[in-house]
Formats: C-alpha cells, sequence, structure tokens
C-alpha cells in the first residue's frame, strides 16, 4: 500500500506541503515562546536583591525623602538595581516602552515649578509617592500592574533607584 502524503499525485503533494507548513508553524511558535522567556505578562518578575554596602546604612525607619540625592555610590547601585529589578517594565535607561510608566517623567510637574519651597516640597511628595508605589506596588481592580517589593528590597536599595532615576529625569530641576 502506498503512502498517500508521499504519493506523487496532486493530493499527496498537498497533503504534505500542508504537514510541512504545520511543523513550520509549531516551531516558529516554540522558537518565540523560548526567546520570549515564556513570560506571560510583564508583571511577572522575580525581585532580586541588591548590594548596598556601599552606602550609608539607613535605619530601619523609612525616610520621607530621597537620602541619597546625587550621591555618586548611590547612583552606581541604583542603576543595577534598576536594571536588575524595573527596567523589564520600564525600559532600559528608564526609557519606557509603554508598557509601564516612564519614570524619567516624576518631577515633571515640580519643574515647571519656580518658586525654591513648591518645588522641594512637589519633589519630596514624589519621593514618598515613589517609595509607597515600590514598597507597595499596584493593583487595580485585581490585577496586579506591578508587584511589591518590600520584603525584597531595602529603604537603601529603594533610595538608590530613585537617585539613579533623578540623573534619567525628562526636564531637569
Amino acid at each position: 500500500m502506498t503512502n498517500p502524503t508521499l504519493s506523487p499525485t496532486p493530493r499527496g503533494w498537498a497533503r504534505h506541503l500542508h504537514l510541512r507548513l504545520r511543523l513550520a508553524a509549531a516551531g516558529f511558535a516554540l522558537g518565540m515562546l523560548a526567546w520570549s522567556g515564556g513570560a506571560p505578562a510583564h508583571g511577572d518578575v522575580t525581585p532580586q536583591a541588591v548590594d548596598t554596602r556601599a552606602l550609608p546604612q539607613l535605619g530601619k525607619d523609612w525616610r520621607p525623602e530621597n537620602p541619597y540625592r546625587k550621591h555618586d555610590a548611590a547612583i552606581k547601585v541604583g542603576a543595577s538595581a534598576y536594571n536588575q529589578n524595573c527596567a523589564r517594565c520600564h525600559g532600559l535607561e528608564a526609557i519606557s516602552g509603554g508598557i509601564a510608566p516612564d519614570l524619567r517623567k516624576l518631577e515633571n510637574d515640580c519643574a515647571t515649578l519656580r518658586d525654591a519651597a513648591k518645588k522641594n516640597s512637589c519633589v519630596k511628595e514624589v519621593d514618598e509617592f515613589f517609595a509607597g508605589k515600590v514598597r507597595r506596588g499596584v493593583t487595580r481592580n485585581g490585577a496586579v500592574y506591578m508587584p511589591p517589593f518590600e520584603a525584597m528590597l531595602t529603604q537603601e536599595a529603594v533610595w538608590a533607584i530613585k537617585a539613579y532615576l533623578e540623573t534619567r529625569r525628562e526636564k531637569q530641576l
């Protein structure tokens, strides 16, 4: 008996071609899944610990504003911590690809203020907002948009990330 998929008839060639196309499509789909890391959503991030030994320790109580502003060692630690924990959603070098908010724009409203006291107050408010979101994450309507990082990132790590982001601002203060 002759195998119909290998038969030189037009029907046999059509079956053979159809089978090859299905195998190619399945291979392509598997390749894309492997290339993407198999990540089903942008929020599926395993927080990475951050080595903050080079930074002054801040203690147990959270500071209301960034104590590492313009601190070179903190900026370096923050850049590494950002790339390990934030870039997957917020983009490399804090340039968002649209998945999550563009963190370069955090202080845009503050940058337009002319009064120094109001500008400082605005920056402090943004610091509190930032630390709160990083610590507790963001959930809307039961969907996790950003996981909470409080259990993994220390205060030093969070403020180091913020110090790095301040070097990436869209509008300078």
